[in-house]
């Protein structure tokens, strides 16, 4: 990759060469990457892919006029141009009283090394990549008779860096990298077929679980997955295991977006300060902990990445905001800028993860008499303005505090406030597999629909 020190000149290049045209601010994002993707199926390679790319983004003020565009051509003149669109794009749009940079003095970084850079995987050969897919995929193939067939496995990896600048007096760039490797493997018994997958997603090579063992817990999720049955329609407790429990931490972030919240388009808009799920939740948002995937020292507007308490014993304690959503709301940044090349700064969250509680998630089973655990959710059926909620799911049913059968074609139904109101007990097994995480969470009662 190159070399940092170019591209840092050059995204300050550009706001001068902004500011000299016309703007009144500018600021310029210029991300470049390498990645790899390597699919195996059936011990065959299937898909290869190599690729890189830079590109530069240019945001800029004329007073309270907006104008933004990207390039991929990063010559002189490939910049020129880019400062002229959207400067002649600032002209064209409607002024906005709330448009604007941070304040100087809300900008900087987290100093120090936040453990985001280890391409250890970068000596590695493409055969090699290869290897690894191939030998999750056997772990699999080879962990029960039954286990018939595979939809494949993969290594992916990605070098990043980010680079940004504004008028402002801001400069600042990381590194990032990271690779995964998952399996997909397909299970038969008699008419009964089923699928389940597992994975692994590290910064570097050293972080990821060995293949063997992505291999066998695929088989095994997708072995006890075989013969399922539809129950009947009936009320219960649902137990979401973490890799669907993460779902409904997503809809949390939806619902404490700063654009939803500004629109009115979220149950939790106009709530702050009230309790809005049981005490046994707390709900925090950290772009600070080293080596995890939503650690970054600045947000994409410059201002530090921070730990923010969203949701404490219940109560609702911040929204999650850049700038402009925090002008809109009378309230300030908390570092969440968020955005590609291209356009205004959206809203991302860092680290999003519900805080564990005590109970192993084997100690949450054993209190049920009868209910559902749900290893897979299918479908969009959630409305963040009102709540409602109502998914397609699969899973285990849970008889006298055991996995007791396999259960599929059900749907789960309820509303959100009840359900993070009714949020009963939460598990001991907070893990991260990606930027957002939440442990095994018990909902006291939903609907199952079946038959």
């Amino acid at each position: 990759m190159s070399g940092s020190g170019n591209l840092l000149e050059m995204a300050n290049d550009v706001v001068r060469q902004a500011l000299a045209a016309g703007a009144s601010d500018a600021e310029c994002t210029i991300a470049e990457g390498e990645e790899f993707s390597v699919n195996v199926r059936l011990r065959e390679v299937e898909t290869l892919k190599e690729a890189g790319s830079r590109g530069a983004g240019l945001r800029i003020l004329v007073g309270r006029n907006t104008g933004s565009s990207y390039t991929s051509d990063l010559t002189p003149e490939g910049i020129a141009h880019l400062v002229r669109s959207a400067l002649e794009l600032a002209r064209v749009t409607t002024e906005d009283p709330h448009a604007g940079m941070p304040d100087p003095k809300e900008l900087g970084a987290i100093p120090g090394d936040l453990a985001l850079y280890c391409p250890d995987f970068a000596q590695l050969e493409t055969p090699q990549k290869m290897e690894l897919a191939r030998r999750a995929e056997d772990a699999a193939l080879s962990a029960d008779p039954r286990i018939s067939n595979s939809e494949g496995a993969s290594f992916d990896s990605h070098l990043g860096r980010h680079v940004f600048a504004n008028s402002r007096g801001f400069s600042g760039e990381y590194r990032s990298s990271y690779c995964s490797l998952s399996t997909v493997p397909v299970a038969r018994q008699g008419e009964s077929m089923e699928r389940d997958y597992w994975f692994s997603l590290a910064r570097g090579l050293a972080g990821l679980e060995p293949p063997e063992q992505i291999g066998r817990i695929a088989a095994a999720r997708a072995l006890r997955r075989l013969g399922a049955v539809k129950v009947e329609t009936q009320k219960v407790p649902v137990v979401f295991e973490p890799r669907t429990a993460r779902s409904l931490l997503d809809h949390i972030f939806e619902a404490v977006h700063g654009v939803a919240v500004y629109r009115q388009e979220s149950f939790l808009a106009g709530r702050l300060g009230e309790k809005v799920a049981s005490e046994n939740l707390t709900v925090i948002d950290d772009g600070t902990i080293p080596g995890r995937f939503g650690t970054s020292p600045f947000d994409d507007e410059g201002v530090p990445t921070r730990r923010t308490v969203v949701i404490e014993r219940g109560v609702l304690k911040s929204y999650l905001l850049n700038t402009y959503t925090a002008r809109k709301l009378g309230l300030k940044t908390t570092g969440n800028a968020s955005r590609g090349l291209a356009g205004n700064a959206g809203i991302g969250h860092g680290n999003f993860y519900a805080e564990q509680g005590v109970e192993p998630p084997e100690g949450i089973l054993a209190g049920i008499r009868n209910g559902f655990y749900v290893t897979e959710l299918m479908g969009f059926g959630v409305n963040i303005v009102t709540g409602d909620y109502s998914r397609g799911a699969a899973g285990m049913w849970i008889r006298d505090g055991e996995l007791a059968f396999p259960v599929s074609e059900v749907t789960i139904a309820g509303n959100l406030r009840e359900m993070f109101q009714g949020l009963a007990a939460v598990g001991s097994d907070l893990e991260f597999r990606g930027s957002s995480a939440a442990p095994t969470l018990l909902i006291a009662e939903m609907t199952v629909g079946g038959r």
